[in-house]
């Protein structure tokens, strides 16, 4: 915890977006290596960082996100198509090169929901723990090169912009212990109704839900500070660091090599996507890059609120793809599952023969 709290504030001193998220992950990564095997935390932990995460971004959300997501509704499913052919593209590439098999690659590349993708890919054949060492990987590449390719090449932006995630509605303050109670029952609420509805990504978007809910529903001005935003970046960081597995990484060498460099081209080719959904539609340019990206949803927000992009219209774009991937993948795997017992079947019997 200590070395993560200090490699935090190196990132943050450093103007890193996120850098209370991907320093104390850096710390996590390297605590696991040296103790040579995951240490996992208990879950609540990253469960309190994203109900932080999705109350900051409760409180910066505008009604007028949703007509605005209405008005492109198109385009946005023109991108979410684009942008899921590209994942299965590099499944193809990675079962190929990777020396994984194809339900291991396909399954491996579907970006968001990870969790329910790992429990799903034993009954359709393929390789658990290279399914979560890929996925993890993905995850872990994309919440650190996005948003340092981010402030890269966006550094004009002001990072003191953000000092704090409210609404500002001309609504009657409130003592800031009074605020903090409020956002502290929002969290455990959302944690709560979001297991409850299971939700994907419970946490987040439960207590999203619930802090929208409050936020329209009180006549007090309620608010995140900076310094409880960070809280949250830093307990989602050190949960996803602490998880590598050195030792199943390294079994998976060539895998995890070709998995690098195929994720580096699909961030490049998902940034395409996103600069082409700005030239047509005219949203800011960082708002529709974190738009299309594959995974980190809790990490695309927290960058697109400190970027000063639109937080809203993010997280539209986001669960749009994410409800589609959870509307798709189960009939699109039961398929692949069919196709596969198929062709174990043919190919036995061609042997016997």
């Amino acid at each position: 915890m200590t070395l993560a709290i200090l490699v935090g504030f190196i990132f943050d001193w450093l103007n890193f977006p996120v850098g209370w998220l991907i320093g104390p992950m850096i710390a996590g990564i390297i605590y696991a290596i040296i103790k040579g095997s995951p240490q996992p935390l208990p879950r609540i932990i990253i469960m309190f960082g994203k109900a932080i995460i999705g109350i900051a971004t409760a409180f910066r959300f505008s009604p007028e996100t949703i007509s605005i997501v209405t008005t492109y509704a198109i385009p946005v499913v023109g991108c979410i198509l684009i942008t899921g052919a590209l994942s299965m593209f590099k499944g193809y590439l990675l079962s190929i090169w990777g020396g994984v098999s194809r339900a291991t690659g396909f399954l491996a590349s579907i970006p968001g929901t990870a969790s329910a993708i790992v429990t799903m890919s034993e009954e359709l054949g393929a390789d658990p723990i290279a399914v979560t060492i890929l996925q993890y990987l993905r995850v872990l590449l994309v919440v650190f090169i996005i948003p340092t390719a981010s402030i890269l090449m966006f550094p004009a932006i002001d990072q003191t912009q953000t000092t704090s995630f409210l609404l500002a509605s001309g609504k009657t303050t409130i003592p800031m212990l009074w605020n903090l109670l409020i956002v502290a029952g929002c969290c455990g609420l959302g944690i709560w109704g979001g297991k409850q509805f299971r939700l994907p990504s419970s946490a987040f978007l439960g207590s999203f839900i619930v802090g929208l809910t409050t936020l329209w529903g009180t006549p007090y001005q309620l608010q995140v500070p900076q310094w409880l935003f960070a809280v949250g970046l830093f307990l989602v960081g050190i949960f996803i660091g602490v998880q590598f597995d050195w030792e199943n990484a390294r079994k998976l060498w060539k895998a995890i090599l070709v998995e690098i460099i195929l994720v580096i081209v699909l961030i490049i080719g998902f940034f395409v996507v996103g600069y082409e959904f700005h030239q047509f539609t005219q949203v800011d340019l960082i708002t529709s890059l974190l738009s299309f990206t594959p995974g980190g949803i809790e990490a695309m927000i927290a960058t697109v609120n400190e970027l000063g992009g639109d937080a809203g219209l993010v997280l539209a774009i986001q669960l749009t793809r994410m409800l589609t991937i959870i509307l798709i993948v189960p009939g699109l795997t039961n398929f692949i599952a069919t196709r596969m017992k198929r062709s174990n079947i043919e190919q036995g019997v061609g042997s016997r023969e």
